[in-house]
């Protein structure tokens, strides 16, 4: 049984088509090889992607247990790790992920996240009332400021003023750092070492040094934050750094206060940045299609829009993915889709294609929440899986989406949007997201009742 096929262009070109192009990069895939394909990129192993939500599963299958099948959390040692850390769940596999996912999941469920949604109103609340008015910005930059702040209070816990502002000022350079091409491109090794070394760690021109930098300044607060919480815990406390420390394993072991400093900054990273970007891809379709907007401030108005904004934020998921794909790292053999994949290849969902595969979708290019409502909700439903599934799903993927529609539901009620301009927003690859290629440029007008009170 063969390898599926793939481009035969040099490794380095199917990079640069990806960066400038990446949905188009995927479509291209699927269009001349079917649902099954193979890319390859530079220094990596051969990434085999498929189109369907039915392969997606069995993509998601391969998350075996000691026993072998694929790891995930291998393929983003390289891109992540000096970020996160080695006891984030973005890299771990096996047993020790399934420890940290069993510890982490009481605080990012339920009762827990549904408690926040108040005070994730009144951070937008007040995010909106300082937009400006009657010029284009950039709405993608704002809505980043309401997700960090979610993650400061909700997720760190942190309310001292001092400690907020500085961390305001830090975590998205760290992020932002963390990400960039400079960083990436340097051969891990090396870069580990520069981050190590003392040596190194004075040399001004190292792009590792400035990130050593920040990094140890972000830890510093939140190794001195998890010592505050171990020496005065306070029972009932809602924040997820608070729920970290007073948690324990099957063994009465709690997480080290490393693990719980990289699983902070596992959420900083899986949930900043990408929830900001959702919303980003939501606004730049609202405005873009006037009649779901009509219908969505409409039922919004008349308090009977939760099912419809449901579905909006369903299909902005949908529309425009935040992220490429879902990688796995083969440790056995795989047949799919009438092909094998060796061992040691990289096997991937793709997620723009999945999302917009036209036999679950029909007329995938339209935005049309209405897919998931209705008798015919359940086919759609059956292959939306935007955050991932398996054991792997994301474990914040119900805070995503209070987020999403809480801010949604605040913008709307605050001031009318209009795009800047008339043609819809490309992605681009943006640190560890699809993003609009303009950050989503947008117009604000007052509403009505909101200029009246003002």
């Amino acid at each position: 049984m063969a390898a599926p096929p793939g481009f035969r262009l040099p490794p380095a070109a199917q990079v640069a088509w990806l960066v400038g192009d990446p949905t188009g990069f995927y479509a291209a895939g699927r269009r001349r090889f079917g649902p099954v394909f193979t890319v390859r990129f530079p220094g990596l192993p051969p990434e085999v992607c498929v189109a369907t939500a039915e392969l997606a599963r069995e993509v998601f299958a391969t998350d075996g247990g000691d026993a072998g099948g694929s790891r995930a959390g291998a393929i983003r040692r390289e891109f992540v790790g000096p970020l996160v850390g080695e006891q984030s769940l973005l890299l771990l596999d096996r047993e020790p992920w399934w420890r940290h996912r069993r510890l982490i999941n009481p605080s990012l469920h339920g009762r827990a996240v549904a408690g926040w949604r108040d005070r994730i109103a009144a951070i937008a609340a007040a995010e909106v009332g300082g937009w400006p008015v009657g010029v284009p910005f950039a709405l993608r930059d704002r809505v980043e400021r309401v997700t960090l702040e979610v993650i400061m209070r909700m997720v760190f816990g942190i309310s001292d003023a001092a400690r907020l502002s500085a961390l305001r000022a830090l975590l998205p350079e760290l992020v932002s750092v963390g990400g960039s091409p400079t960083l990436l491109r340097l051969p891990p090794r090396l870069r580990d070492r520069a981050l190590e070394s003392p040596l190194l760690r004075r040399a001004r021109a190292l792009p590792t040094t400035r990130f050593a930098r920040l990094r140890d300044a972000v830890d510093a607060i939140l190794y001195d934050e998890i010592a505050r919480r171990r020496a005065q815990p306070e029972p009932g406390a809602t924040d997820v750094l608070s729920q970290l420390v007073a948690a324990r394993d099957d063994r009465g072991e709690p997480l080290t206060d490393q693990e719980v400093r990289d699983e902070l900054l596992t959420l900083l990273q899986a949930g900043h940045e990408t929830t900001a970007t959702a919303l980003a891809w939501t606004f730049e379709r609202l405005v873009r299609t006037p009649r779901v907007l009509r219908r969505l401030r409409a039922e919004l108005a008349a308090g009977e829009g939760s099912e419809y904004l449901d579905a909006v934020v369903k299909e902005a998921l949908r529309a425009r993915p935040v992220v490429l794909g879902a990688p796995r790292l083969l440790d056995a053999p795989v047949k799919i889709g009438g092909y094998e994949v060796p061992a040691g290849w990289y096997l991937s969902a793709s997620m723009p294609l999945v999302l917009s595969d036209p036999e679950a979708f029909p007329a995938p290019g339209e935005f049309r929440p209405e897919r998931f409502l209705g008798p015919g909700a359940d086919a759609a439903l059956r292959s939306w899986m935007p955050f991932g599934g398996g054991h792997r799903y994301c474990a914040g993927a119900q805070l995503a989406t209070l987020e999403m529609r809480v801010v949604i539901t605040e913008v709307l009620r605050r001031v009318d949007l209009v795009p800047a301009r008339p043609e819809p927003e490309r992605p681009r690859v943006k640190n560890v997201t699809l993003a609009p290629a303009r950050s989503t440029r947008v117009v604000a007008r007052p509403r009505p009742d909101e200029a009246k009170e003002r």
